[in-house]
């Protein structure tokens, strides 16, 4: 059994060797050569190549360590594991998910000698937009890593992390939390200099126990944060707000709702906002100094949705805090696409149904931007309104509750047709018939296949449908069959039937 030679002279990405990697988390190197320069890391098999450290974890399903073997033939220079897979090189650790953050570390900090800055940003609801939509402003001043989707937890965080180049300027960490002591651990991985806290909503409401401890855990981020740091923090919500007691660092406001955050003092705010028919906002970015003075630009969004604005502004405040111009910033925005998965995708059918694709996760909050936008684009369309919407997971005790209020949302946003679907699909029927939906209107769903049939047969041209719910429904594979090529009646064979609108 062998492997294919490789020039260990070959440029190093992340700029560690193998022995140094077994230095840094305590492990013996098995076997292989510890001057081996390691080129990515990789918790992926189908993503190794020539220089990768591989981490074998175990999950539900396979086992890393039966591709340790494989992964070494296909070029991977070590692996993390916990115990030896002979002949391949191995670091064994006790906790192979610890040792990669300690590898992750180690990435960070040589490339913050090389000038690398690095924005932590975290919050209930919109961190994955204001990541996709920060990463791009960065991106037009300097090379910039950011997560891919929503890599934002103890095995996500240094993997991006570990993508560093000795010229990246910018790392931005989306920091996610389950519990208390999460985020803080996250930050010891990846040191931020500038750390953004969007707010504090529902989110995993059931896994924290309720909002005080969700507050605790994001205020985490702005605890981290050094002296010289910037702490950018939403003034519109006040336990966002209240964190600026809990940092050394000096704290810039935004605000996203149209007018400028009550406090003086640096800031940066949305005013005259408008859409367009698809729902992207365009506004005036106004930015405080803090001597008072204010700088004025246009932007106009790519992405639909109210909620959005506020993302952007929040991005906006935290590349101005990185010293970017706010023309730049401005532009840069203007600019920025949407480049995660499922998350307010825009899709209009050729025959004039428009596809809102939502369906990564939900929560309390993001439901009601959603269903807020699905009304929106329905006034701005003159079509009917559908939100085809299923369980928020991951509420605890107040499930029940919160999805009896969001059919009253549903009710109350004046959209013209629920279909709900998983546990709480009855509750969350109910809820929009007490508040004034037509009981015809307002339908619980067994399943996925009869919620598609009921929208084939009822969508008529100009119709905005809305498809949301918390992963574990799955529901994107409702949005991407209705926007699939034979999915308009009398064009089945027509590719400009599943269309993407710029969003």
């Amino acid at each position: 059994m062998g492997r294919p030679h490789r020039d260990r002279r070959e440029p190093a990405v992340i700029g560690l060797r193998v022995g140094e990697v077994a230095a840094v988390v305590g492990a013996d190197l098995t076997a292989g050569d510890p001057d081996a320069v390691v080129t990515s890391v990789v918790a992926d098999s189908r993503a190794v190549g020539p220089g990768a450290l591989f981490v074998a974890l175990a999950g539900s399903r396979v086992d890393g360590h039966d591709l340790v073997v494989g992964c070494w033939e296909a070029g991977a220079v070590a692996a993390l594991t916990a115990r030896d897979v002979p002949p391949a090189p191995c670091l064994p650790v006790p906790d192979q998910v610890t040792a990669l953050g300690r590898v992750a570390r180690r990435v960070v900090d040589r490339a913050v000698e090389g000038g690398l800055q690095v924005v932590g940003i975290t919050g209930s609801q919109g961190k994955t937009s204001t990541k996709d939509l920060l990463a791009q402003v960065l991106e037009a001043v300097g090379p910039t890593v950011a997560p891919v989707g929503n890599l934002n937890n103890e095995l996500g965080v240094p993997l991006t992390a570990c993508r560093l180049e000795p010229t990246t300027r910018f790392l931005v960490a989306e920091l996610g939390a389950r519990g208390i002591g999460h985020i803080a651990y996250l930050c010891s991985i990846t040191p931020p200099h500038v750390g953004v806290v969007l707010n504090v909503g529902q989110a995993h409401v059931g896994e924290f126990g309720g909002q005080d401890a969700i507050t605790v855990a994001k205020g985490e981020l702005v605890e981290a944060l050094p002296a010289s740091g910037v702490a950018v923090l939403n003034a519109e919500d006040p336990r966002v707000w209240g964190m600026r007691s809990r940092t050394a660092a000096p704290v810039l406001a935004f605000a996203g709702s149209g007018g400028p955050p009550p406090p003086e003092g640096p800031a940066l705010w949305a005013e005259d906002l408008r859409a367009d028919r698809l729902g992207r906002h365009a506004f005036r970015l106004h930015a405080r100094d803090a001597a008072g003075t204010t700088q004025v630009a246009d932007v106009a969004l790519r992405t639909t949705g109210r909620h959005q604005v506020p993302n952007a502004v929040a991005a906006a405040a935290a590349a101005v805090a990185l010293g970017l111009p706010l023309d730049v910033v401005a532009a840069a925005l203007s600019a920025a696409g949407p480049r995660s998965r499922w998350r307010m995708e825009l899709h209009e059918r050729a025959d004039g149904v428009v596809v809102v694709n939502d369906s990564y996760n939900a929560n309390p909050d993001s439901m009601r931007a959603a269903v807020g936008t699905l009304a929106e684009l329905g006034r701005s369309s003159g079509g009917r309104t559908v939100a085809v919407l299923g369980d928020m997971l991951e509420l605890g005790a107040t499930a029940e509750r919160e999805h009896a209020d969001l059919g009253r949302d549903v009710a109350a946003a004046g959209v013209d047709r629920l279909l709900a679907l998983g546990e709480h699909a009855a509750t969350l029927a109910a809820g929009a018939r007490d508040a004034g939906l037509p009981a015809a209107a307002a339908t619980p769903v067994p399943s996925k296949e009869e919620a598609l049939a009921l929208l084939r047969a009822e969508l008529r041209p100009g119709d905005v449908v809305l498809v949301k719910a918390s992963r574990g429904l799955a529901l994107d594979t409702v949005a991407e069959a209705l926007v699939a090529p034979d999915a308009v009646p009398g064009r089945p064979d027509d590719p400009s039937a599943a269309s993407e609108e710029p969003a």
